[in-house]
């Protein structure tokens, strides 16, 4: 089992990210995972920062995409991660923000597609390979292209690539292409059914590849002593988890889709406070992991029994981040 951290630099500047990121490796865990959103501070000169402050955590994008990235500007700035962090870069791409993308005027066609083309186009960048034009393309038919001025990976020591998965293909993609996949849940219920289609995906291109890939639970989180302030912190989270959440989710978690269809009516009117009194246990259990250091563990612990490899402590991490990290450490990992 390893460990990773989600930071998200909107609420939280750089400076601050990286003392954080610095705090967490001293806590022992593994991964640093920035968000990437075009309306907050950018993931790329984060990770440099965070790079150049730490010596053991291994850090990436959390996630790219091949929208709003191209496959050659990701490789680019990866092998330049791993330049300045001496190798401990690893690279989390998915199909993209569907909520956000048509407001950046992009039409998300073929997510599905476009990504397993990126993602080769990125590998085969990666290791040197000048890229020709092949015909059998769509979106990234290359014509020549090549890394010339960056330090490559050594070729047995490529950056790790992580699928953002949810959905049914997406998850066969990750066990296809990927080495490891980010999935958004906290909860088993969600591993029951994505674990076995990425193994099968997995097992398809080499019996022994699920044996060596990484299961990441992108989960959101929520610690601290108080489990009073440490479930109201994570309210919001399973909010906007619940209203983006299609009805299927919601039934196989046994939620009231009344409610959920009230919760998502305040967030549309920014009704803070009337969505805090429409989200109970349910939708906290459903979609965090929140309360106490010993209801924390147990629920990680479940994620374990169910096939999870790493844990990744997503926003909000509880109602003090600082401390939150602390307990994690003392507590979890």
């Amino acid at each position: 089992m390893s460990y990773g951290i989600e930071f998200v630099p909107g609420n939280v500047n750089v400076k601050q990210v990286v003392n954080y990121c610095k705090l967490a490796e001293q806590k022992d865990i593994d991964f640093a995972w920035i968000t990437n959103h075009y309306n907050n501070r950018h993931c790329y000169p984060t990770l440099a920062a965070i790079a150049q402050a730490t010596d053991s955590l291994k850090m990436g994008p959390g996630i790219m995409n091949t929208f709003t990235d191209t496959p050659a500007a990701i490789a680019s700035f990866m092998c330049t991660l791993n330049e300045i962090s001496d190798g401990r870069a690893v690279l989390g791409i998915g199909p993209g923000d569907l909520s956000t993308l048509p407001k950046l005027a992009i039409d998300p066609v073929k997510p599905v597609a476009r990504l397993k083309e990126g993602v080769q186009q990125i590998k085969a960048l990666c290791t040197g390979e000048e890229v020709k034009k092949s015909g059998n393309m769509e979106f990234f038919d290359y014509d020549g292209a090549k890394l010339t001025g960056v330090t490559l990976p050594a070729k047995k020591k490529q950056i790790p690539v992580y699928i953002g998965a949810q959905g049914p293909k997406m998850l066969e993609l990750a066990g296809e292409i990927g080495d490891g996949a980010l999935i958004n849940a906290s909860n088993p219920k969600d591993f029951d059914i994505a674990i076995p289609l990425i193994k099968k995906a997995c097992d398809a291109v080499d019996d022994k590849k699920f044996k060596k890939f990484d299961v990441g639970a992108y989960t959101a989180m929520s610690i601290d002593q108080s489990e009073k302030k440490a479930r109201n912190a994570a309210k919001i989270v399973a909010a906007f988890i619940a209203a983006g959440s299609p009805p299927p989710l919601l039934q196989r978690h046994g939620l009231d889709l009344a409610n959920v269809g009230k919760i998502k009516d305040a967030l549309a009117r920014f009704d803070f406070g009337a969505v805090g009194g429409l989200v109970g246990d349910a939708e906290i259990d459903a979609f965090t992991i929140a309360g106490t250091p010993e209801m924390v563990k147990e629920k990680c612990d479940n994620l374990t029994a169910s096939g999870v490899t790493q844990i990744i402590f997503g926003s909000p991490l509880g109602p003090d981040m600082t401390n939150s990290i602390r307990l994690l450490g003392k507590y979890i990992i």
